[in-house]
């Protein structure tokens, strides 16, 4: 399998860090004998490396039946600078109250692309990165102390227009269950790795823009058997921002494993 010197740079630089998803009330003006009502906010998805849009699929389904509009676009994975942007821009043309939740890195595109956006009301972290400023996905992973078990079992490729030292990293799919859904069953995980989107190396070293999480409420979902973002960084990331945090015994893919408890916990996000 191909791999490049970026694989060891990123090795190298992500080492030095220790390792490496409330509702206000909208009155009617339709007259004034008519009672005010509550508008359910839009939820709005984001994924996060090695993944697409589809692993929110369960929860969408479920989101649906409690009457929610939702939304899960792509995530560019191409660098947190660019993949912030994008997203920004999305939510831009949104009207109404939106929660926006992120699954691991898509955690860090929401802490960013949030700020200064007044429709979003909540912020909710499914297993996710919730950087503060200045912070890269790579330190955040070594908050707490603990390890990741992904960086040594990343397969690197070239892209063209990529940066010097810049490249796809994928997640090796003979152990894609192992690090990134072990309580899904085998069929499923093969085929998540075959289907994995890969992330730009700069997904891993940018550091975040000034975080949504000190304005807006957030919630956090801490999966307990996380073996791509350690359990400890995902409480320290859960505490800075003062979330309202759930644990469960799930691996790093709660959304699949566990969408019942996701869905709760967006449902009550959205207030």
């Amino acid at each position: 399998m191909p791999r490049t010197s970026a694989r060891r740079r990123a090795i190298t630089a992500l080492a030095l860090t220790g390792a490496l998803a409330c509702t206000p009330l909208t009155a009617t003006a339709a007259g004034p004998t008519r009672a005010a009502t509550t508008a359910k906010p839009t939820i709005v998805l984001e994924h996060g490396a090695f993944a697409d849009a589809s692993g929110w699929n369960p929860v969408i389904q479920s989101l649906h039946k409690r009457g929610y509009t939702v939304l899960a676009p792509a995530n560019p994975l191409r660098g947190l600078a660019d993949d912030t942007a994008y997203l920004k821009s999305f939510l831009a043309t949104l009207t109404g109250p939106v929660v926006l939740v992120g699954h691991s890195y898509g955690g860090a595109v929401i802490t960013g692309a949030a700020t200064g956006n007044p429709n979003v009301k909540a912020l909710v972290y499914i297993a996710a990165y919730a950087p503060t400023e200045g912070e890269s996905v790579a330190q955040a992973t070594a908050l707490g102390g603990g390890s990741s078990e992904l960086l040594q079992h990343v397969i690197t490729r070239p892209f063209p227009g990529a940066t010097p030292g810049d490249a796809d990293a994928y997640l090796d799919p003979a152990f894609f269950r192992q690090v990134f859904a072990q309580d899904l069953p085998l069929s499923q995980t093969t085929q998540m790795a075959a289907t994995q989107r890969p992330a730009a190396f700069t997904t891993l070293t940018q550091a975040a823009p000034a975080p949504a999480w000190r304005t807006i409420p957030s919630w956090y979902l801490v999966a307990r058997n996380d073996r791509t973002i350690p359990p400890q960084a995902e409480r320290a990331m859960a505490a800075r921002a003062h979330a309202r945090t759930i644990e469960i015994n799930s691996s790093h893919a709660a959304m699949l494993s566990h969408p019942r408890a996701v869905t709760d916990l967006i449902v009550d996000a959205s207030g």
